[in-house]
């Protein structure tokens, strides 16, 4: 079994993920130092409401925290509509490495909830065929 100590859980959602999370701020920073882990992540649905508490709470009890959101990526474009119950987008987990990290997702929800049909649609990349083979 690997200790705790050696475990750092890079999905943690908290109450601002609406209707998913239930954690506040301070109690994961709390728990993590129960469990006797160094570092932990928040990543909620789509937006970083909770970010600068989460970090002031886990610095607080001596913990790294690490900040970054689960994105919503949709299949085409931010304008493409969605299927009926809203389930044809992705989610990808995307963590802030720095300073400059944070202020990229920052960007990016932001962008995702003024452009994104007021949803946090993130954009997928345009997907060229044949583009990783060509690199190779």
């Amino acid at each position: 079994m690997i200790p705790m100590h050696d475990f750092v859980h890079l999905h943690v959602h908290s109450e601002y993920s609406l209707l998913d999370g239930y954690a506040a701020t301070n109690a994961i920073a709390k728990r993590a130092v129960e469990l006797g882990q160094d570092s932990i992540a928040l990543t909620d649905h789509g937006v970083m409401y909770g970010a600068m508490e989460f970090y002031a709470n886990a610095k607080k009890a001596g913990v790294k925290p690490i900040l970054g959101v689960e994105a919503y990526m949709a299949p085409g474009t931010m304008s493409d509509p969605m299927v009926k119950g809203g389930k044809n987008y992705y989610h990808m987990l995307l963590l802030a490495q720095n300073e400059v990290g944070y202020r990229n997702l920052v960007k990016l929800t932001t962008r995702a909830h003024l452009d994104g049909m007021g949803r946090g649609v993130f954009a997928r990349p345009a997907h060229r065929p044949g583009a990783v083979r060509a690199a190779l």
